[in-house]
């Protein structure tokens, strides 16, 4: 199955993160958390989650992964204050590898400079600022824009997780096993 880069740091909306997480877990798929310091425990805003960096994002690189999770809350607008974090999102996002983004996930594309032309949605604050980075702001519970998911909320969560499921599934991009990594 798929090995999916979590990037994450303190603040994170707890139920932005864990439920997706587990939808992703249940189905197959391998986590790695990305963070700013390997081996650190984050913690989500509600403290009702807590997760340790397994890659700190100056020693990650795209090719390692199938796809790219940011769960919102502040630990995107944490991220974005440092140039690695916002590096590696923004090389996943060009990479054409999914993309899921819910709530203020959007901030990290917005900092890299690479929404312009795309169709996005995020938290009901940072409309203007997506806007601003020149894509097209959609008001809905999930919005599929080539390798992006993007959602708005907590509340979108469903949505938001069958879009993802879905997308992992049909795009075909898919990691060697560690077994034969390790041949």
């Amino acid at each position: 199955m798929s090995r999916i880069a979590v990037l994450i740091t303190d603040g994170f909306e707890d139920v932005e993160y864990t439920k997706p997480a587990g939808a992703f877990a249940d189905a197959g798929h391998t986590l790695v958390h990305v963070g700013l310091q390997a081996g650190e425990t984050v913690r989500g805003k509600r403290s009702e989650a807590s997760v340790r960096i397994d890659r700190a994002a100056d020693a990650a690189a795209v090719d390692e992964f199938d796809a790219l999770f940011i769960p919102g809350g502040y630990s995107p607008d944490r991220l974005r204050a440092h140039p690695e974090p916002v590096r590696f999102a923004q090389q996943f996002l060009e990479s054409g590898k999914p993309v899921f983004a819910i709530c203020h996930a959007p901030q990290l594309f917005i900092t890299a400079q690479a929404l312009r032309g795309r169709r996005v949605t995020g938290w009901r604050s940072i409309v203007q600022d997506i806007k601003n980075a020149g894509a097209e702001f959609v008001d809905a519970e999930v919005v599929v824009d080539r390798n992006l998911v993007s959602s708005r909320n907590p509340g979108d969560i469903p949505a938001f997780i069958d879009a993802a499921l879905e997308m992992l599934e049909t795009s075909g991009v898919r990691m060697e096993t560690a077994e034969a990594r390790s041949r």
